[in-house]
């Protein structure tokens, strides 16, 4: 077949394949048009989940009418300086409206502050009309009918109007994070309405938007970020690691102001949390990187979701360690979801236990009696004994409460201990659960969780601090290699040998092991090797000899920990609690498990009905 140019049409339905996915796609371009033209307030309106309808309002500096017909012109744009890398607008490639007009019948309006009348233009599957007076006010709609009608086949591939419509929701919080002082409406027959309100440009603006799309939760139980390495700068929020979800789709990032999902920054995200979340479990994030234009490309997809850094390991430790400080900054600090969890299971309804005779107290009743009963009680002149008298059987649970060890929650607690984070020990039940008191709140602790996190972290301090040993293989063990991986690993040769790990060059596609690390005991090397070869190509980073060695420091913790059941005295309780206080991210256990649940004296007050 002889070389030939495609028509214009078919040039365009290709263009609009690349940029235009689903409706989403085409929400996210009108959405950043208006952002670029300064809007303060955007209103969408979508029906048959953007399929049918999707019209978008602006109120921003708007188009003038002899510009239309190049608004609607491929590679026509007022976004882009001479400097193709230096980007400072969310769009520049020129290419939506074309391509949106090539798939659907779209028709664009728009009134300039100084015209005084507005015009607009209309693209029906590709085919261009003539600019035409209009009524308009000032700013820009920007009307979608019938997308893909164009290329019916593009529509068997487009799920059901509700997933639709939630993709399109998930475009507009995204966006609406990065810009708290627009307002953003989002309507129409297929969905509840949505409102973000405006929220200024102050310096809680950000915060306020935060908590309008992520929830109170959110904003409640998340830790302020705010660090820089060389230039790039780190801001935002990432939740406590009890504050979790099975899912990414809480996890919002930010490149000068352009909201992106890309590989490198989940990554990192994943990363920072490893020690503190299981592998199902997912961080709640909004990441702001503030960087130079010139040291990021946007350009790299024309959908511009993707992006790539120049120095991708810059990028992914700022993050990290941005996190793991902030980690280590908020100390032991409970989540107020696991309060509210631990307020909600007390509150009257439907009994925990069946409401029955003394049998039914008898069961309930022995779990609580070592920690509560008082030294002293005489069931025989309590004012709340039954007119009737207690019954053999729960006369004989008294006599065994009192000859318990009940000094743990008879003592004064003393003042110091009280003012302390996690408060005085005060007793333990059912031979796991210390439950200390504070100033103004009742601490509950999982002895076993929060000791295994201590012997962790001391386990990990004495892996990182020092060389770990190594044990040298009988015959060296040569793994064949492509030439790049062999060159990758022999430059980080000096890393993996700090951690137990020597290897050198064994002609130009292999490389020769001489000794692994001890902690792994029997290990496949070559399963091993090719696995830290994949990691260093794709992220520059040796981390995966690093992680299983914490998962082995890990799994030794768990087993080298308080075990549930063993009983504690005051003392090893508060000695606990301390330990807890002065160790980073003592508030999850290694496995992700919060340690501790803290219930405010304020509701208590109210489950009693004193509030």
């Amino acid at each position: 077949m002889p070389i030939r140019q495609l028509k214009e049409t078919v040039i365009n339905q290709i263009a609009a394949g690349e940029v235009i996915e689903r409706p989403a796609s085409v929400v996210k371009e009108l959405v950043e048009n208006a952002l670029d033209a300064g809007a303060s307030r955007i209103e969408i309106v979508t029906a048959g989940g953007g399929l049918n309808l999707i019209r978008v309002t602006d109120d921003g500096e708007g188009i003038a009418a002899d510009e239309l017909p190049l608004a609607i012109g491929r590679h026509c744009t007022s976004k882009l300086s001479d400097d193709v890398h230096d980007i400072r607008s969310l769009g520049f490639r020129g290419e939506a409206l074309p391509s949106i007009g090539a798939v659907s019948r779209l028709t664009v309006r728009s009134r300039t502050a100084g015209a005084d009348a507005g015009a607009e233009i209309a693209v029906d599957g590709g085919a261009v009309s003539a600019v035409r007076p209009a009524a308009a006010n000032r700013g820009t709609m920007v009307e979608v009918r019938e997308l893909f009608f164009a290329t019916p086949a593009r529509l068997k591939f487009m799920k059901g109007e509700r997933a639709e419509a939630t993709a399109i929701s998930d475009v507009v919080r995204r966006i609406a994070i990065a810009f708290p002082r627009v307002r953003f409406t989002l309507a129409g027959s297929d969905r509840s309405t949505l409102e973000l309100a405006a929220c200024g440009d102050g310096p809680d603006a950000q915060e306020q938007r935060i908590a309008q799309v992520l929830g109170a939760d959110f904003r409640d139980n998340a830790l302020e970020l705010d660090a820089a390495r060389e230039g790039v700068g780190l801001t935002g929020y990432a939740s406590l690691p009890s504050l979790s979800r099975a899912n990414a789709l809480q996890q919002y990032a930010y490149v000068n102001g352009r909201p992106v999902r890309d590989k490198l920054l989940a990554g990192a995200i994943r990363g920072a949390y490893a020690d503190a979340l299981p592998r199902d479990r997912h961080a709640m994030t909004a990441l702001f990187i503030d960087i130079d234009p010139r040291l990021v490309d946007v350009n790299v997809h024309p959908a511009k979701a993707d992006v790539r850094f120049r120095d991708p390991g810059l990028v992914r430790g700022l993050i990290i360690g941005g996190i793991r400080e902030a980690l280590g900054r908020a100390g032991v600090r409970p989540t107020t979801t696991g309060g509210a969890a631990l307020a909600s299971a007390f509150r009257p309804g439907a009994p925990a236990h069946p409401r029955g005779g003394p049998a039914s107290i008898h069961r309930t009743w022995p779990g609580t009696a070592r920690a509560f009963a008082p030294a002293g009680f005489d069931p025989h002149t309590s004012p709340q004994r039954p007119l009737s008298g207690f019954s053999e059987d729960v006369q004989a649970v008294f006599a065994a409460a009192q000859s318990g060890d009940t000094r743990a929650g008879v003592a004064e607690a003393p003042a110091a201990l009280v003012e302390a984070a996690l408060g005085a020990a005060r007793a333990q039940v059912h031979g796991n659960y210390i439950v200390a008191q504070t100033r103004d709140s009742l601490v509950i602790v999982d002895q076993h969780a929060a000791h295994e996190r201590l012997v962790y972290e001391a386990l990990k301090t004495a892996l990182h601090s020092r060389p770990v040993p190594s044990q040298l293989l009988l015959l060296p063990e040569v793994v064949d290699l492509p030439v790049d991986d062999a060159e990758r690993l022999a430059e980080n040769a000096a890393a993996l040998a700090r951690f137990g790990l020597a290897l050198e060059r064994f002609g130009p596609g292999a490389v020769a092991v001489r000794e692994t690390p001890a902690m792994l005991g029997e290990v496949d090397v070559q399963a091993l090797v090719r696995d830290l070869a994949d990691e260093l190509a794709d992220g520059d980073t040796a981390n995966l000899l690093v992680d299983r060695l914490d998962r082995i420091a890990s799994s030794m913790a768990c087993h080298g920990s308080v075990r549930a059941g063993r009983q504690l005295k005051a003392d090893e309780m508060n000695a606990l609690l301390r330990q807890m206080e002065a160790t980073p991210g003592s508030g999850t256990c290694n496995h992700g498990r919060p340690t501790y649940i803290e219930l405010k004296l304020a509701d208590i007050e109210r489950l009693f009905g004193r509030r």
